[in-house]
């Protein structure tokens, strides 16, 4: 369990600070010109939204069986999960609505959940690394 909460903590401190520098910092005007935001962004519901689905993959992650062990086993599964995600939060809101410059949109968001997922994976094979 203490694995499980270190990994929601790690993904929440990870991603909460990103979302907010790179959506809201370096990158608001191009965010804005995508029509990202309408109206003002929430920040508490995406805070809210980030610190259940860090639950949700750290809950998830010791049932991952890869046959690969320690930072292997948690970049196959980052990469998974955040393949998952960017089908639903990238191409779904391609789909869902009109962006402009949906390619630029696209760029942009995948590697934002490059940095993401990559950092998570790091963190996860820290935290479950074998320790002798």
């Amino acid at each position: 369990m203490t694995k499980t909460l270190l990994a929601a903590a790690g993904y929440v401190v990870i991603v909460f600070p990103l979302a907010l520098g790179w959506h809201l910092g370096l990158f608001e005007e191009q965010y804005q010109a995508f029509g990202y935001f309408d109206g003002e962004p929430n920040v508490l519901a995406g805070l809210a939204a980030i610190v259940i689905q860090g639950l949700v993959l750290a809950l998830i992650y010791p049932l991952f069986r890869s046959g690969r062990a320690d930072y292997a086993r948690a970049f196959q599964y980052a990469g998974l999960m955040g393949l998952f995600f960017w089908t639903s939060h990238v191409l779904g809101l391609v789909a869902k609505q009109n962006v402009p410059n949906a390619g630029g949109f696209i760029a942009m968001e995948t590697a934002y959940l490059l940095v993401q997922f990559g950092l998570f994976a790091l963190v996860l094979g820290w935290i479950y690394r074998r320790v002798e």
